[in-house]
This record gives C-alpha cells, sequence and structure tokens, in this order.
C-alpha cells in the first residue's frame, strides 16, 4: 500500500534510465515531466509480487497523452483489479478526491480480464474543515471490493474490451453514476393539467361574475 507523491514534476528521464533493471522497471513507458505518477505506480509494480495499492490524484485514470498509453499497456496486461473514487476533502493538504488502484499480478480466474470500479464519493461523514470515512463507509466499500460485482449506484464490474471502448479512460464516475435521476412528467401529462387548471380558472371567473351581478343588483 503506498501513497506516492501526486503529480510530482520536473523528474528527470534521463536519470532513470540509469542502472542495471531500468528497462524492465518501466517497460510501459514514460510519462510527460509534469507527473510522475505513473512512474512511481510501475516502481511498485515492478517491486511486487501480488498486489499493490496506490492511492493517487484522480486525473491518473483519466488522463490521455503518454500517461494514457503507460495505462492502456498496463490495463491490456491485466494487472489492474480495481480503481476506488475516494470522496473529496480527505487529506490534509489537498481538497481534492483521490483513487485507490489496485494491481494484482495474480489474478483468480474468476477476475482476469475484469476490472471493478467503484464510486464511493458519497461514502462520508462530513466534518468542519474535512469529511472523514466512517466504519460504515470503510465497510462498504470493503464489501463491494470483496464481492466484486455490480451494485446500482455505486460499484460495476468492466471488461477489458470496456476498457479499451471507453478509451482506457477508467474513472469510476463515467461507468458509475451515484445522481439520483430526476423523474419529469410526459407533456401530454402537463398539457392535460393546465386544462384542467383553465376549466377551474373559468368556473372561477363565473362564480365572481355572478356574485359581481348580485351585489350590483342589490
Amino acid at each position: 500500500i503506498a501513497n506516492p507523491p501526486w503529480n510530482q514534476d520536473g523528474y528527470d528521464e534521463d536519470s532513470l534510465k540509469k542502472g542495471e533493471y531500468w528497462q524492465e522497471r518501466f517497460k510501459y513507458g514514460f510519462a510527460t515531466k509534469q507527473s510522475a505518477d505513473w512512474i512511481w505506480i510501475q516502481h511498485m509494480i515492478a517491486s511486487a509480487k501480488g498486489k499493490v495499492a496506490v492511492v493517487i490524484d484522480t486525473g491518473s485514470v483519466s488522463r490521455g497523452g503518454r500517461e494514457k498509453l503507460i495505462r492502456q499497456k498496463i490495463v491490456e496486461d491485466d494487472l489492474i483489479e480495481a480503481v476506488i473514487l475516494l470522496p473529496e476533502k480527505l487529506f490534509y493538504n489537498t481538497q481534492a478526491p483521490a483513487v485507490i488502484i489496485v494491481f494484482n499480478k495474480q489474478k483468480p480466474p474468476e477476475k482476469k480480464g475484469k476490472i471493478l470500479l467503484i464510486n464511493a464519493s458519497k461514502e462520508f461523514e462530513p466534518a468542519k474543515k474535512q469529511n472523514l470515512l466512517s466504519k460504515e463507509n470503510i465497510q462498504k466499500i470493503a464489501n463491494a471490493y470483496h464481492e466484486f460485482k455490480d451494485i446500482e449506484k455505486f460499484a460495476k464490474v468492466i471488461t477489458i474490451k470496456e476498457a479499451r471502448e471507453a478509451d482506457y479512460n477508467l474513472s469510476p464516475s463515467r461507468f458509475v453514476s451515484v445522481i439520483e435521476e430526476e423523474n419529469y412528467r410526459s407533456i401530454k401529462e402537463i398539457l392535460e393539467e393546465l386544462n384542467q387548471i383553465e376549466e377551474t380558472k373559468q368556473k372561477v371567473e363565473e362564480q365572481v361574475r355572478k356574485i359581481f351581478k348580485n351585489l350590483n343588483s342589490e
């Protein structure tokens, strides 16, 4: 489990190409000097034998360019097991949300070719300056991760083919909406109600005219 510096810039690609094992360690390529997110991630993947969980900036799963090319190769190698979108304002040094990317070099057969996306952006307890993850929030996220199945408005399992069709954008919010859908009435129903209102209005106006007529005749 790791939380490397987010979007660390200014790293020197040439310095990373030194040593005996750099081609193996960074075999998926180098991103731009504006962000070393996928440099850190490749270093962890190369060092691990099983699972790696990385807390990182949300942009790492959706940005294009050279980062997308790295992400594409890692997806096609079937190393990503899950992406979990966390709520904003969880950290002291930033209000931005984060994602947890879980990599697994030893996926069990039932998870091969699949990626679990969890949108936990609404799972928090508000506090004065920060949001907090309660025990219930953590348990809900953990249960979804272990169950590895679709959960309405919370989790979705996609295939590598679906990731490919999404241009390797693995943002959970792209696949799992937590926004409540608004129910709109049909045009026919609205027009019928307007007609009823008009009829009621005419009846009231007629009654008012009768009242004024009676008052004037007295």
